[in-house]
């Protein structure tokens, strides 16, 4: 497959090289050679060992977990391919930190999305590749196309398939008022119930108060929600909707960033199964029983096969 006289060549940092060898090999290509490593100072050192003259590249680099490290990586692997005369340079993030910081929610906020979308640019990105950014605005935040894929089908086709044609005692609950219309459609491709839980705290140290709004009672509940970090909200919801009569509750994102103390409450929750994306690799000691990881390596490979072929990637979405 060379549509248009040059060659395309997967490159990946540190931050998710198992999904990068996935997708790559999906391909049918191996990945690129380089080296990224660190001086003894701490600053990263990268080598590309192939000529990208004119190629098609894409950089696959979650920014997650050491995020400063992981997104320096990106960025001076864009500057080295680009200083290498790469034709075209796709950065592929699966998972996009600072993505929680896109506004000012207080006076004298810094707006981290769009300094980080700045700098991806900056560094000399022509394109981004990204899954199931935390605000879909962020978008707009880039001066460079942005193409913006879905988890949500992939954790969809699983529940189909688990739950087959016993979908009638199932509810999708969104966990709060922000995750209404990610649930809204998660529901819709189940053709299932959704459910709501209304959060408020009536005043500064008082323990939240949860409304459930939607019937629950006796029912199958999946949370849907696009990551999952501490794990407080989702574990605070599933535990609530066993107080008030599910049968069983199912947790379910994209993004399982799963940090501080998100696997031991996960462990000892009401949780029976969170089913998770491989965007951000999953660390040896998070790999506990109550957690299944589907990869996304078929999605992106696709998108890539497309970015590079000049199809429109518009019905890559409508599929989804």
């Amino acid at each position: 497959m060379n549509l248009h006289g040059k060659d395309i060549k997967i490159f990946s940092g540190n931050a998710n090289r198992e999904l990068a060898e996935e997708i790559a090999t999906k391909i049918g290509l191996p990945l690129g050679a380089s080296v990224v490593t660190s001086f003894s100072d701490g600053e990263i050192s990268i080598s590309i060992n192939e000529v990208v003259r004119g190629s098609d590249v894409f950089i696959v680099q979650s920014t997650c977990t050491p995020v400063n490290d992981n997104l320096i990586e990106l960025l001076i692997l864009i500057d080295a391919l680009k200083r290498a005369s790469a034709g075209r340079i796709t950065a592929v993030i699966p998972y996009f930190g600072y993505a929680r910081q896109d506004r000012k929610a207080k006076a004298r906020d810094p707006i981290s999305a769009k300094l980080v979308a700045n700098l991806i640019t900056t560094a000399g990105a022509d394109r981004v590749l990204t899954m199931d950014l935390h605000a879909a605005q962020l978008q707009g935040f880039f001066d460079i196309p942005v193409d913006h894929l879905l988890g949500s089908p992939l954790l969809a086709q699983y529940f189909l398939k688990k739950f087959s044609n016993s979908l009638e005692d199932v509810v999708v609950v969104s966990p709060d008022i922000g995750s209404v219309g990610r649930s809204r459609k998660f529901a819709e491709k189940l053709d299932v119930p959704l459910a709501i839980i209304d959060k408020r705290r009536p005043k500064a140290n008082v323990c939240e108060i949860m409304n459930i709004i939607g019937d629950v009672k006796n029912k199958r509940v999946i949370l849907v929600d696009d990551m999952i970090d501490t794990g407080g909200t989702i574990v605070n919801a599933a535990n609530a909707l066993t107080d008030i009569g599910a049968t069983e509750v199912y947790a379910c994102c994209t993004h399982g960033v799963l940090s501080g103390p998100a696997i031991d409450r996960i462990r000892t929750s009401s949780i029976k199964e969170l089913i998770t994306l491989n965007t951000i690799p999953m660390a040896k000691e998070k790999k506990i029983s109550k957690i299944t990881t589907l990869s996304v390596a078929d999605v992106f490979a696709e998108a890539i096969e497309r970015i590079y072929g000049d199809i429109s990637i518009s019905t890559l979405f409508t599929q989804q």
